[in-house]
């Protein structure tokens, strides 16, 4: 569990870096028009940041990383989202410096959110096979109650 507090936390600190870097830049070199730097300042935070804390909550209630494949989904999303990050700080930066990025940018932003897609069919994948095999602690009174309401069950 505290993998994925730390996780959360470095997309948070990711998430606003890129803020402060996306207004210096732009505010050094004078630029108004449309980049993909202010993007990556909401990537960080709603992919990053709050996608880890909704799996940290996952975790508590389910035991996610029990199961295998929760490892793989870890892997996989957070190399689709620091390739993707990665990738739009550097297209970004080359728009507000005036050069151009190249196919080589957009081919691998792709593969990052092929990356990030593959690792969330994972992340549900593994939803699907531990949130049902666990009880909630809260269902345990009613089915005591079940139990014992049971005509077969005394006797």
């Amino acid at each position: 569990m505290r993998r994925l507090l730390n996780t959360a936390h470095i997309y948070m600190i990711v998430g606003l870096v890129s803020g402060f870097f996306y207004r210096g830049l732009t505010k050094l070199n004078d630029f108004t028009g449309d980049t993909q730097l202010g993007l990556v300042h909401t990537h960080a935070l709603a992919l990053g940041m709050l996608v880890f804390l909704l799996v940290l909550v996952l975790e508590k209630q389910f035991g996610l990383t029990s199961n295998r494949l929760f490892g793989w989904f870890f892997w996989v999303y957070n190399a689709g989202l620091v390739l993707s990050l990665v990738m739009m700080t550097l297209h970004g930066t080359l728009t507000v410096l005036g050069r151009p990025s190249g196919d080589a940018i957009a081919l691998a932003a792709g593969l990052g959110h092929v990356l990030l897609t593959v690792g969330l069919v994972l992340l549900f994948i593994t939803l699907g096979k531990v949130a049902p095999a666990k009880a909630r602690p809260d269902d345990a009174p009613a089915q005591a109650l079940r139990e014992s309401a049971d005509p077969q069950a005394i006797g």
